[in-house]
């Protein structure tokens, strides 16, 4: 899966477990996504082993906010689950007897660790707890 959707998944598996009494287990969560338990379990792992989130085996276990949603930011879900990169696209391999690759590569690498540097900062500014916010106005209205 890529990087962009496991954050965009786990960031909504997250704010319901904010708002649900009780852990949540795989196989909920995996109903949640339409995906699979074990796909759930894997990807929750990253944000167990970050201190996000914590499990119970056994009756009654399952998953819950380990965590206080204005203390993580999107940025470190994405590092416990996304990995080093953003973006997916990017120049293609070095080609030595083509310049006209080098400089085309040049300039999409620029602009694509550009615009990284600025989604990561954005994402790093944004916490749980302010998307809960935006989640319960929403529902409120």
């Amino acid at each position: 899966m890529r990087a962009d959707r496991r954050l965009s998944r786990m960031l909504h598996v997250l704010l319901h477990m904010g708002r649900h009494d009780g852990p949540m287990t795989s196989e909920a969560i995996a109903r949640m996504l339409d995906t699979n338990p074990v796909v759930v379990r894997r990807t929750m792992a990253g944000l167990r082993d970050a201190g996000y989130v914590r499990s119970a085996k056994g009756h009654g276990g399952g998953w819950e906010i380990a965590a206080e949603l204005e203390k993580v930011s999107l940025l470190d879900i994405h590092r416990a689950v996304g990995g080093p990169h953003i973006f997916a696209i990017g120049g293609e391999h070095p080609h030595p007897e083509c310049a006209v690759k080098d400089v085309v590569n040049a300039a999409l690498d620029d602009a694509l660790r550009e615009a990284e540097a600025l989604l990561l900062a954005r994402l790093g500014a944004i916490s749980l707890a302010e998307l809960a916010r935006g989640f319960d106005e929403r529902c409120h209205n």
